[in-house]
Protein backbone atom coordinates (compact mmCIF):
# COMPACT_ATOMS: atom_id res chain seq x y z
CA UNK A 1 0.00 0.00 0.00
CA UNK A 2 1.54 3.23 -1.04
CA UNK A 3 0.37 6.36 0.76
CA UNK A 4 0.42 9.53 -1.39
CA UNK A 5 -0.64 13.24 -1.74
CA UNK A 6 -4.48 13.66 -1.74
CA UNK A 7 -4.35 15.27 -5.15
CA UNK A 8 -2.53 12.18 -6.62
CA UNK A 9 -5.67 10.05 -5.50
CA UNK A 10 -8.45 12.53 -6.83
CA UNK A 11 -6.44 12.52 -10.43
CA UNK A 12 -6.18 8.96 -10.37
CA UNK A 13 -10.42 9.16 -10.09
CA UNK A 14 -10.50 11.25 -12.57
CA UNK A 15 -8.23 9.40 -15.38
CA UNK A 16 -9.96 5.86 -14.23
CA UNK A 17 -12.31 6.65 -17.27
CA UNK A 18 -15.36 4.69 -15.59
CA UNK A 19 -18.90 5.46 -15.70
CA UNK A 20 -18.68 8.59 -13.39
CA UNK A 21 -22.25 8.56 -11.91
CA UNK A 22 -21.49 4.81 -10.53
CA UNK A 23 -19.14 7.09 -7.87
CA UNK A 24 -20.27 6.86 -4.44
CA UNK A 25 -18.85 8.46 -0.87
CA UNK A 26 -18.89 8.36 2.96
CA UNK A 27 -16.92 11.62 5.11
CA UNK A 28 -16.67 13.31 7.87
CA UNK A 29 -14.25 14.80 10.64
CA UNK A 30 -11.51 12.89 11.76
CA UNK A 31 -11.86 10.76 15.05
CA UNK A 32 -8.93 13.01 16.69
CA UNK A 33 -7.83 16.17 15.24
CA UNK A 34 -7.83 18.58 12.53
CA UNK A 35 -9.21 17.54 9.07
CA UNK A 36 -11.75 15.31 8.18
CA UNK A 37 -11.33 11.47 6.40
CA UNK A 38 -13.22 10.14 2.59
CA UNK A 39 -13.70 7.28 0.88
CA UNK A 40 -14.08 7.12 -2.68
CA UNK A 41 -15.66 3.91 -4.02
CA UNK A 42 -16.37 2.80 -7.74
CA UNK A 43 -17.15 -1.07 -8.55
CA UNK A 44 -14.96 -0.83 -11.59
CA UNK A 45 -12.10 1.18 -10.57
CA UNK A 46 -11.80 0.46 -6.32
CA UNK A 47 -11.88 2.22 -3.04
CA UNK A 48 -9.66 5.28 -2.09
CA UNK A 49 -9.27 6.63 0.94
CA UNK A 50 -8.15 10.28 2.07
CA UNK A 51 -7.40 12.29 4.83
CA UNK A 52 -7.37 15.96 4.32
CA UNK A 53 -7.38 19.55 6.10
CA UNK A 54 -7.22 23.49 5.64
CA UNK A 55 -3.99 24.99 6.35
CA UNK A 56 -5.82 28.35 5.66
CA UNK A 57 -8.66 29.29 3.54
CA UNK A 58 -6.41 28.87 0.14
CA UNK A 59 -4.63 26.06 0.76
CA UNK A 60 -5.69 22.12 1.27
CA UNK A 61 -3.19 19.20 2.39
CA UNK A 62 -3.60 15.66 2.79
CA UNK A 63 -2.71 11.89 2.12
CA UNK A 64 -4.71 9.04 0.67
CA UNK A 65 -4.04 5.61 -0.53
CA UNK A 66 -6.00 3.04 -2.41
CA UNK A 67 -7.28 0.40 0.00
CA UNK A 68 -9.26 -1.85 -2.72
CA UNK A 69 -9.02 -2.79 -5.85
CA UNK A 70 -12.79 -4.00 -5.96
CA UNK A 71 -15.98 -2.92 -4.31
CA UNK A 72 -17.22 -5.95 -2.43
CA UNK A 73 -19.92 -7.99 -0.92
CA UNK A 74 -18.74 -6.88 2.95
CA UNK A 75 -18.08 -3.26 1.86
CA UNK A 76 -20.52 -2.43 -0.06
CA UNK A 77 -23.55 -1.69 2.25
CA UNK A 78 -21.48 0.70 3.83
CA UNK A 79 -21.37 3.61 0.57
CA UNK A 80 -24.61 4.98 0.12
CA UNK A 81 -27.02 4.22 -3.09
CA UNK A 82 -29.00 7.43 -2.95
CA UNK A 83 -29.90 10.07 -0.72
CA UNK A 84 -29.31 13.78 -0.12
CA UNK A 85 -25.65 13.95 0.20
CA UNK A 86 -24.36 14.30 -3.48
CA UNK A 87 -20.53 14.77 -4.47
CA UNK A 88 -18.88 15.85 -7.22
CA UNK A 89 -15.47 16.14 -8.94
CA UNK A 90 -14.29 18.18 -11.77
CA UNK A 91 -10.70 19.28 -13.31
CA UNK A 92 -10.30 22.74 -14.03
CA UNK A 93 -11.03 23.38 -18.00
CA UNK A 94 -7.86 23.01 -20.11
CA UNK A 95 -8.23 27.01 -21.59
CA UNK A 96 -10.82 29.86 -22.19
CA UNK A 97 -12.68 28.03 -25.00
CA UNK A 98 -13.53 24.54 -23.02
CA UNK A 99 -14.72 26.89 -20.26
CA UNK A 100 -16.82 28.60 -22.46
CA UNK A 101 -18.23 25.45 -23.83
CA UNK A 102 -19.02 24.29 -19.92
CA UNK A 103 -20.46 27.67 -19.57
CA UNK A 104 -22.52 27.18 -22.14
CA UNK A 105 -23.66 23.77 -21.31
CA UNK A 106 -24.55 24.50 -17.49
CA UNK A 107 -26.34 27.51 -18.87
CA UNK A 108 -28.62 25.49 -20.96
CA UNK A 109 -29.20 22.83 -17.99
CA UNK A 110 -29.94 25.54 -16.04
CA UNK A 111 -32.38 27.12 -18.17
CA UNK A 112 -34.04 23.80 -19.15
CA UNK A 113 -34.70 22.75 -15.60
CA UNK A 114 -36.05 26.10 -14.45
CA UNK A 115 -38.83 26.05 -16.96
CA UNK A 116 -39.80 22.25 -17.09
CA UNK A 117 -40.80 20.01 -13.80
CA UNK A 118 -37.55 18.42 -12.39
CA UNK A 119 -36.20 16.85 -9.24
CA UNK A 120 -33.09 17.72 -6.90
CA UNK A 121 -31.22 14.36 -8.50
CA UNK A 122 -32.16 14.63 -12.35
CA UNK A 123 -30.62 18.58 -11.84
CA UNK A 124 -27.79 17.10 -9.86
CA UNK A 125 -27.06 14.49 -12.50
CA UNK A 126 -27.51 17.21 -15.59
CA UNK A 127 -25.09 19.82 -14.12
CA UNK A 128 -22.79 17.24 -13.52
CA UNK A 129 -23.00 15.61 -17.22
CA UNK A 130 -23.00 19.20 -18.29
CA UNK A 131 -19.17 20.32 -16.77
CA UNK A 132 -18.00 16.71 -17.81
CA UNK A 133 -17.68 15.70 -14.27
CA UNK A 134 -15.53 12.50 -14.29
CA UNK A 135 -16.75 11.14 -11.21
CA UNK A 136 -20.04 11.72 -9.16
CA UNK A 137 -23.03 10.56 -6.92
CA UNK A 138 -24.39 9.86 -3.32
CA UNK A 139 -22.28 10.73 -0.25
CA UNK A 140 -23.04 10.01 3.12
CA UNK A 141 -21.41 13.35 5.28
CA UNK A 142 -21.58 14.62 8.67
CA UNK A 143 -18.74 16.80 9.46
CA UNK A 144 -18.07 20.66 10.61
CA UNK A 145 -18.32 19.45 14.25
CA UNK A 146 -21.31 17.24 14.04
CA UNK A 147 -19.41 13.80 14.21
CA UNK A 148 -18.87 10.97 11.80
CA UNK A 149 -21.30 8.62 9.87
CA UNK A 150 -21.44 5.04 11.47
CA UNK A 151 -20.44 3.92 8.05
CA UNK A 152 -17.22 6.20 8.10
CA UNK A 153 -15.99 4.37 11.30
CA UNK A 154 -17.57 0.91 9.83
CA UNK A 155 -15.12 1.41 6.82
CA UNK A 156 -11.78 2.89 8.93
CA UNK A 157 -12.32 -0.12 11.45
CA UNK A 158 -12.05 -2.20 8.01
CA UNK A 159 -9.04 -1.36 6.63
CA UNK A 160 -7.33 -1.01 10.09
CA UNK A 161 -3.76 -0.96 8.28
CA UNK A 162 -4.73 1.78 5.93
CA UNK A 163 -5.73 4.03 8.61
CA UNK A 164 -2.80 3.76 11.02
CA UNK A 165 -0.79 4.38 7.85
CA UNK A 166 -2.96 7.15 6.51
CA UNK A 167 -3.06 8.49 10.79
CA UNK A 168 1.09 8.50 10.83
CA UNK A 169 1.36 10.55 7.40
CA UNK A 170 -1.14 12.61 7.77
CA UNK A 171 0.06 13.74 11.70
CA UNK A 172 3.48 13.74 10.10
CA UNK A 173 2.23 16.47 7.23
CA UNK A 174 -0.18 18.71 9.98
CA UNK A 175 3.27 18.54 12.22
CA UNK A 176 4.86 19.72 9.42
CA UNK A 177 3.43 23.47 10.19
CA UNK A 178 2.62 25.61 12.93
CA UNK A 179 -1.26 25.57 13.62
CA UNK A 180 -2.90 28.44 12.07
CA UNK A 181 -3.42 30.38 9.60
CA UNK A 182 0.37 31.21 7.82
Amino acid sequence: MRVRDWQDILREVVDAKADPAEWRAVAGDRRRGIGEDMFLAHPGVGVFQLKTYAKNPFEVRGVGTEVARRVDDDIDPFFPTDGTGRFGIRSPPGDEDEAEAAAKRLATVVETHADAPTTPDAFFEDVMDAVDSPAYGPMTYEGFRRGRPDDLDALADEFEEAERLLEAEFDDLVGEVDRGFQ
